[in-house]
């Protein structure tokens, strides 16, 4: 198995088709995308022609991928994946983090262990200058993570959803780190 980064607790590596099933049901857990399409089903086509292609997807800027699975490094029970991908395709400079982790995973750290390594590694192996992440603003776990992450809240906006779930009218929240902040206070 191939290796992108391990954390004291944690090994993220890259997808495979095999990870199919595994994909479908994180994806239909309705607590798990509540905030990201309301808790609505997503179908093994779905999975298949549209999600696995965005995450067995190569950057060139990075010489590798943006998402990666995340799997316990104890039991090697799939958690879910995190994001760290580069905005512009041909750029380093600025990259997204994301999680998305399955409920047993929730409140455990996993997401804010994931995430600081894979800052740590942007802004150490992968020439990212700075760093963004974006929720729901009602979305307080996420936002939580975020901040225990070193990310700072940069703005309030309105996304163009093309459903309005619930919540979305409150908006939701950018937050940023660049390398110098980072280096300042590690």
């Amino acid at each position: 198995m191939d290796v992108f980064l391990e954390t004291e607790r944690l090994v993220l590596r890259p997808f495979t088709e095999a990870d199919t099933d595994r994909l479908l049901a994180l994806d239909n857990d309705p607590e798990v995308m509540r905030f990201l399409n309301g808790g609505k089903p997503t179908s093994r086509e779905t999975i298949r022609t549209r999600t696995l292609p965005r995450l067995l997807h190569d950057h060139p800027c990075f010489g590798t991928r943006g998402y990666w699975a995340a799997e316990e490094k104890a039991t090697g029970i799939f958690l879910g994946w995190f994001e760290f991908r580069p905005l512009d395709e041909h750029s380093a400079a600025v990259a997204e983090l994301g999680y998305r982790l399955d409920k047993a995973a929730w409140g455990r750290g996993y997401a804010t262990e994931g995430s600081r390594a894979l800052i740590a590694k942007g802004f150490t192996d992968l020439g990212v200058e700075r760093i963004t992440a974006n929720t729901m603003a009602v979305n307080t776990r996420s936002r939580r993570v975020m901040e225990k992450a070193g990310l700072r809240f940069l703005r309030k906006f309105t996304g163009d959803w093309p459903e309005a779930i619930e919540g979305s009218e409150h908006g939701e929240v950018e937050y940023g780190l660049t390398r110098t902040d980072w280096e300042r206070h590690r």
